[in-house]
């Protein structure tokens, strides 16, 4: 059932209107400085969410590294680690722990870390509520609690 007419597009059936009485008709092109203005804006974004990653997610100050761990009688385990920080005037604690055969946290312990030398190796017995099978590090961080830091 076709006229033989085609159907009307949108350009043929815009009706242009006198622009002194109306103004001028804008172009569908944005113009160049909200171009601008979206790409600095952008540009900031993506900057912040660079900046973040780069403080959660760079190297840590203070590391904490496992070297050995051994069973000792009693329900408990000795643990030797190594820590390496960035500032040595400063002193570090990192928690320790240890894990029953399920894998769950039987034991931890907070270790200070004496100012000194940027690699020091620390030596501690961990009690444990049950037997325990592995030694671990948890954390290291220059937030000393107030009761290791006591002379």
């Amino acid at each position: 059932m076709s006229t033989g007419q085609d159907a009307p597009t949108a350009e043929s059936t815009r009706m242009d209107v006198p622009g002194d009485r109306y103004g001028k008709t804008r172009s569908a092109k944005p113009a160049r400085w909200r171009r601008l203005v979206f790409a600095l804006v952008a540009l900031l974004v993506s900057g912040g969410i660079a900046y973040v990653a780069y403080t959660n997610f760079g190297s840590a100050p203070i590391e904490g590294e496992r070297v050995s761990f051994d069973e000792k009688p009693g329900d408990a385990m000795e643990i030797t680690i190594n820590v390496t920080r960035d500032d040595v005037n400063r002193p570090g604690v990192c928690v320790v722990r240890v894990r029953d055969k399920a894998g769950a946290e039987s034991g931890r312990k907070e270790v200070l870390v004496q100012p000194g030398s940027k690699n020091s190796r620390v030596t501690t017995t961990i009690k444990s509520i049950g037997k325990p099978v592995t030694a671990d590090i948890f954390g290291c961080s220059y937030d000393v609690p107030r009761y290791l830091s006591r002379p």
